[in-house]
C-alpha cells in the first residue's frame, strides 16, 4: 500500500496520477512527487545553454536593450526579476529568450516548466549576468519578451472601462509605473504617452508597474503635434478633456468622471503645456492640506482613477435600482 499525508492537497487529476504511478512503481505519494521533481530539475538543466563571455550576441542585445530602454531590432523588450518574469508568463507574453545567473540557477527549475521549449535559455556566470542587467542587486533572471501593441483606436474602443490617461512630460519612471499599475487596478481605457515622457520599457517603469504594463493598452505618441491631433480625435468621440492641477480646479469628487473622459497628467514640477491646458474642458484638483505644496503625478493620477472607479460603481448601483 502507499502512504499519504494530510498536509498535502492536490487537484483530483494529480492525485489520480500519483496513485497510478505509485501502483506502478511501488513508491509512496511523496516518492512519486520527488521522482517527478527530480525529472523537472534534470529537464531544466538540460535546456540551459552555458555562455561564458559578455560578447555573446544575445547577451549584448539584452544589455543594449536595458541600457537604452528601447526594443531590440526584433521588437523585443528586456525585463528582469523573478516577479516581473512570472507576471510576463501569467500575462501570456511571447518569450524569445530567458537568461539565468549561475548562482541563481535554481530559478530555472521554477520557471522553465512554465516556458515553451522553443524559447532559448542561457546560463551566465554571475559577472556576465550582472553586467547585462541594470539592477544593483540582480535576482538572477532576465528575459526578452514581445509586448502587445495597441493603437489609439484600440483605446477608444475601451472607453466603457474607464478614463483614458494621457501623460505628458513625466520623466520619473517610478511615477509612470505607479500610474500604469493604478490604471489597471481601477480601470482605464488605456494610457497614452506624449512627448517628454520616460520610455514605458524603462526597467524601473516595468518594475513599478508590477506587470500591469504587460496587460494595459499603452500607446506612445511623441511626435510634434501628436497631442493636438489626439485632442481632436477625443472630441470627435465626445470624450471630455480633463486636466489635473495642483491648486486650481474643481475638487475631484465633484467632477463627472463616470462618463467618457480623458485625464491629462503632467509632471509635478512643470505641469502640462499651455497648448494642452487651453484645450481642456475642466480642471480637476485634489484637495489636500496647505502644508503640502503638491502631489506627485503617480499619486495624483491614482486618486483620480480611484474616484472615477467609485463614480462608475455608484452610477451602476443607481441604474440597477
Amino acid at each position: 500500500m502507499f502512504r499519504t499525508t494530510r498536509h498535502l492537497k492536490f487537484p483530483e487529476e494529480v492525485v489520480l496520477t500519483f496513485v497510478y504511478l505509485s501502483l506502478l512503481s511501488g513508491q509512496s505519494f511523496l516518492g512519486v512527487k520527488e521522482m517527478i521533481r527530480s525529472r523537472e530539475i534534470q529537464s531544466a538543466a538540460q535546456r540551459l545553454r552555458r555562455i561564458e563571455g559578455r560578447h555573446n550576441p544575445l547577451v549584448k542585445e539584452v544589455r543594449q536593450a536595458f541600457a537604452h530602454a528601447e526594443r531590440t531590432a526584433q521588437g523585443d523588450c528586456a525585463i528582469e526579476g523573478l516577479r516581473i518574469v512570472e507576471e510576463a508568463i501569467r500575462s501570456g507574453l511571447h518569450f524569445r529568450a530567458v537568461l539565468f545567473r549561475e548562482s541563481a540557477h535554481t530559478l530555472a527549475q521554477r520557471l522553465l516548466p512554465q516556458i515553451g521549449s522553443h524559447v532559448e535559455t542561457l546560463l551566465l556566470p554571475d559577472r556576465v549576468f550582472d553586467g547585462a542587467v541594470p539592477s544593483e542587486s540582480p535576482q538572477g533572471v532576465a528575459a526578452l519578451v514581445k509586448l502587445r501593441e495597441f493603437s489609439i483606436a484600440d483605446v477608444l474602443e475601451r472607453l466603457q472601462v474607464g478614463p483614458v490617461i494621457v501623460v505628458v512630460g513625466l520623466q520619473d519612471p517610478g511615477n509612470l509605473g505607479t500610474l500604469l499599475r493604478s490604471a489597471e487596478a481601477f480601470g482605464s481605457a488605456g494610457v497614452i504617452l506624449g512627448e517628454g515622457t520616460v520610455s514605458p520599457i524603462n526597467s524601473k517603469v516595468i518594475r513599478a508597474s508590477a506587470g500591469s504594463i504587460f496587460r494595459l493598452p499603452i500607446v506612445v505618441e511623441k511626435k510634434a503635434g501628436a497631442l493636438d491631433e489626439l485632442a481632436a480625435k477625443l472630441r470627435k468621440e465626445s470624450v471630455r478633456l480633463i486636466a489635473t492641477s495642483s491648486h486650481k480646479g474643481t475638487p475631484s469628487d465633484q467632477v463627472n468622471l463616470a462618463g467618457p473622459c480623458a485625464v491629462f497628467i503632467g509632471s509635478e514640477g512643470a505641469g502640462l503645456p499651455k497648448n494642452i491646458m487651453a484645450q481642456v474642458d475642466e480642471l480637476v484638483a485634489i484637495p489636500h492640506t496647505p502644508q503640502v505644496e503638491s502631489l506627485n503625478a503617480g499619486v495624483a493620477g491614482s486618486i483620480v482613477l480611484y474616484e472615477a472607479a467609485r463614480q462608475r460603481r455608484q452610477h451602476s448601483t443607481i441604474n440597477e435600482h
